[in-house]
């Protein structure tokens, strides 16, 4: 099966309708689940890697209602006695399965140590692949005893509280410095927490104490955020807590819009800048904005309205350290623009669900003009492109940001994996067909059998 893409001049237009924010409902229902007590959290998700840490979560003996406003968690000691089977994990067996979710991954590494049971995380086979030494090694100098071969996925974990301490870890990710501060409240000692080298990634480290923080727990920082103190011995208290929607996902909208002459309103998304909202990607519309796309308030419904004839793209420097799963909607949005763009600091990005520098490079298959110098991606702005095959690399970023291209493309493009998209913005095919646009999943057989099909005339 593929995701077929037509290439389409016409206008888009109608409502899009922007999910809650996967960051946000991870770090919320990770949080709920260490406070004793019931938090309610409303916002509801359904990407699959929220699905995955909700079923781990539950694996771990925390009672998760699933309500239509959102969640009801009832906290506490992570009890594995209950025989809980939920996507994959298992109490009774000891497994965790986080599925394809990194967040899950990183984040209930180090929390594992909390149950009363060895436990084993697991997940898709190509997340053997995923870099987590450099978090194993942290977790170690905290006291947490681990079993991993080649230091990757499967990871046994044995039950034990962390002793504390000082610990090291390098900044390329992101998620390995919140899996650490996730866990350094329920040590045996104060942990102070020092970043080696350069610190990519900042507003997700920044959203994960400050939910922390909403959440009852200390943690303290520099202010460069190098170095973290976090006090021992924390209990977490129970909260309500409201899901902002996601910038990431109304970015494939927002692309879309900019692509096309466009009359699209975005139900739920409210914020026109950046400052608008705590989102760690919320820089993606100060960035469209300043490539030319009108973001304005709807008089009606106070959300974001998008209305033009027509935009020419203005070309983007960007620095990609703090916001390195933007890189690729906005080199699809370059390959448009009036000049030359560069996308500065992005050798992390090569460390995610693929390496989604070296995926985005085939936009140069439609006609497009992209140059990869290591640590700097060059996009050059092309008059048009036409539809060629892709790879998705089972990339949902990859295959949405080269999917939105692909509606400006003349002719038919088609990309693997075509449900990567299901993993953090189910309803992305649906809501780019509900404006205008022209995707659908078949098999290449089908499809070729379809365009033979004789036209019947009536006579």
């Amino acid at each position: 099966m593929h995701l077929f893409v037509n290439g389409t001049g016409s206008a888009v237009s109608g409502e899009l309708s922007i999910p809650v924010s996967k960051y946000h409902a991870h770090r919320a229902l990770v949080l709920a689940s260490l406070a004793p007590g019931r938090s309610v959290i409303t916002g509801l998700s359904d990407t699959r890697q929220v699905v995955w840490t909700i079923g781990v979560l539950r694996a771990l003996g925390t009672r998760i209602d699933v309500t239509a406003e959102g969640y009801v968690v009832h906290g506490g000691p992570y009890d594995t006695s209950g025989n809980v089977v939920d996507h994959g994990s298992s109490s009774a067996g000891g497994v965790l399965n986080v599925g394809s979710s990194g967040t899950t991954l990183y984040f209930m590494t180090g929390l594992a140590a909390l149950a009363d049971k060895p436990l084993t995380l697991t997940g898709m086979k190509y997340f053997q692949r995923r870099p987590i030494k450099a978090l194993l090694d942290s977790l170690d100098s905290l006291g947490i005893r681990y079993r991993a071969e080649n230091d990757r996925p499967p990871i046994t974990v044995q039950p034990g509280r962390p002793t504390g301490g000082h610990v090291r870890i390098a900044g390329t990710l992101s998620q390995w410095i919140s899996g650490l501060l996730l866990v350094a409240p329920f040590a045996g000692r104060e942990t102070t927490i020092e970043i080696v080298g350069e610190l990519n990634e900042q507003p997700y480290v920044e959203l994960t104490v400050h939910m922390m923080r909403q959440f009852g727990l200390a943690v303290e920082h520099s202010d460069d955020w190098r170095h973290f103190t976090v006090p021992a011995g924390q209990t977490a208290a129970p909260t309500h807590y409201v899901i902002p929607p996601d910038i990431g996902s109304a970015a494939f909208g927002l692309a879309a819009t900019a692509l096309h002459p466009s009359n699209v309103l975005f139900r739920g998304l409210s914020a026109t800048t950046g400052a608008d909202t705590d989102h760690p990607e919320a820089d993606f519309l100060d960035i469209v904005s300043g490539m030319g796309l009108p973001l304005e308030t709807d008089a009606a419904t106070g959300f974001v309205r998008v209305r033009h004839d027509g935009v020419d793209l203005q070309p983007v420097d960007l620095d990609c350290r703090r916001i390195p799963d933007l890189l690729p909607v906005v080199s699809a949005l370059a390959t448009f623009a009036r000049g030359t763009s560069t996308l500065r600091t992005i050798g992390h990005i090569r460390l995610k669900e693929s390496d989604r520098v070296n995926a985005m490079l085939q936009l140069n298959k439609l006609g497009g003009d992209l140059v990869d110098e290591g640590d700097t991606l060059t996009v050059r702005g092309v008059d048009g492109l036409r539809g060629a095959p892709m790879s998705s690399f089972n990339d949902h970023r990859v295959l949405m940001s080269l999917a939105v291209a692909a509606t400006r493309a003349e002719g038919e493009s088609r990309l693997t994996y075509p449900r990567a998209y299901r993993i953090s913005y189910p309803t992305f095919l649906d809501a780019m067909n509900g404006v205008g646009l022209d995707l659908s999943i078949t098999s290449v057989q089908e499809r070729t059998a379809t365009a033979e099909a004789p036209s019947v005339v009536a006579s």
